[in-house]
């Protein structure tokens, strides 16, 4: 489905089942800088960006502990890669240092072929974090 036919207009939430609700509720307000909107006793939402048509771009963590078959930690279970949230380019450099100085260990890399600019950090539970912007500096490949 192309984009002209597509009735997708935006993010609506990601959904993560965590271990360690305090712990990561801690790292995405205070280290990824989101807003947090309700907190329940087994979940968490976040504010990402305003979405579309009245429904807030959202994260939402729920506490794994109170699923049904909970046995703990396993990275097995999920086919999540990474989670990227948007920044400005001027926040690049500023956040990079902000993320080092906090102790986390940074990778930066550039993606020429969409000219992005991303840093990752790992968040307490070894989910992938990406701060990405467009930096239009960054020569695309050569059409091929």
């Amino acid at each position: 489905m192309n984009q002209s036919t597509t009735p997708i207009r935006g993010l609506g939430e990601i959904a993560l089942r965590v271990d360690d609700l305090d712990g990561m509720q801690r790292f995405y307000a205070d280290v990824i800088g989101l807003e947090l909107m309700k907190r329940f006793p087994t979940s968490a939402f976040f504010r990402i960006a305003e979405g579309f048509a009245g429904h807030t771009q959202i994260l939402a963590l729920f506490d794994r502990r109170t699923a049904p078959g909970y046995s703990g930690l396993d990275p097995a279970r999920t086919t999540v890669d990474h989670i990227a949230f948007a920044i400005a380019l001027t926040d690049f450099a500023p956040e990079q240092a902000r993320l080092e100085g906090l102790g986390l260990k940074v990778h930066t890399t550039e993606h020429a072929w969409t000219q992005w600019r991303s840093l990752y950090v790992a968040d307490p539970e070894g989910n992938t974090v990406e701060l990405v912007c467009y930096d239009p500096s960054i020569e695309p490949p050569a059409a091929i």
